[in-house]
């Protein structure tokens, strides 16, 4: 993992946090990305799915950046997402360049689904904004080929892929592509949904990365769990993907968006003043905070 400088750990993936009118709270970011570094992360990934990139103005993307910057001081690299329509891609690579990130994850286009050679044309020109190496996500609206993969590989800047369409047999391809290619120094990523329920299966093609949204809210449990699975300790995964993730992932299917929204409410519940999510996600409902609160507990009851 030297080329980016990523460290062993799981890949934290923060919130943005809003004040009470609706306004990035740079402190609270701040706060709240330093606390998770003291878990020991592999890197940091700003303003990304898990931070609201979807939601943010240009200003409020800088602030974040910027904050989480300061937040590791160095410790970890800064990752800041990147992605929507092009011309808000490219201004934010721009942004996060000057704001200290180390790299760019390089999210799906907005709306419109193009061609293959659209969609490398797509990551072409985002790499080309600035001089930060990039993350490409291979999920949503931006789904690659294997030829279109072996194509971006040729570019030096292309870092790394990360996966979130968990068709395992391709994500394969991909990582024998890049083997293929001679690009040995490629970071693949497991990018799921809730990662930890699907790894021990990306671990087995070849992907040791993956990305955690729990780590936000309970750096604790993602710490654990991680931990077991870097030292292939069947017995704490088994007790934690049963008695934590699992009904963790059946609450997050309740409603769109709770990919998001739990990982909040879960800092609120921790005394962490993040605010609300942003429409168009929305918060749990009463019932659904308690279950959260329960499910903490007991994954902190299943690593004591």
């Amino acid at each position: 993992m030297a080329e980016l400088g990523f460290a062993d750990g799981v890949l934290f993936f923060p919130v943005t946090a809003f004040d009470g009118k609706d306004r990035v709270d740079s402190e609270v970011v701040e706060q709240h990305i330093a606390t998770g570094v003291e878990h020991g992360p592999g890197a940091v990934f700003a303003a990304c799915g898990t931070g609201e990139y979807h939601a943010l103005g240009f200003d409020e993307y800088e602030i974040v950046v910027r904050a989480a910057v300061r937040a590791t001081a160095g410790r970890v690299p800064v990752v800041a997402g990147v992605g929507g329509p092009l011309g808000q891609a490219v201004a934010c690579a721009r942004i996060a360049e000057r704001a200290g990130a180390r790299a760019l994850l390089v999210l799906p286009p907005y709306l419109v689904q193009g061609p293959q050679e659209g969609l490398v044309a797509y990551v072409q020109a985002i790499a080309a904004a600035s001089l930060l190496p990039v993350i490409v996500y291979h999920r949503g609206t931006a789904k690659f080929s294997t030829a279109s993969i072996a194509r971006l590989l040729e570019d030096e800047r292309v870092a790394g892929i990360k996966d979130g369409v968990g068709d395992v047999a391709l994500a394969q391809e991909f990582v024998l592509t890049a083997r293929r290619s001679g690009r040995s120094d490629v970071l693949f990523f497991n990018g799921l949904l809730t990662a930890e329920l699907s790894q021990a299966a990306y671990a087995a093609i070849g992907v040791p990365l993956y990305s955690s949204a729990v780590f936000a809210m309970a750096p604790d449990i993602a710490t654990a769990f991680y931990r077991a699975y870097r030292e292939g300790d069947q017995e704490i995964q088994a007790r934690l993907l049963d008695g934590f993730y699992a009904p963790l992932v059946r609450l997050r299917d309740e409603t769109p968006g709770f990919a998001v929204a739990l990982i909040k409410a879960g800092l609120r519940l921790r005394g962490v003043d993040v605010g609300p999510v942003r429409a168009p996600l929305v918060d749990p409902n009463p019932d659904q905070l308690e279950r959260l609160r329960g499910l903490l507990e007991q994954g902190r009851a299943l690593i004591a």
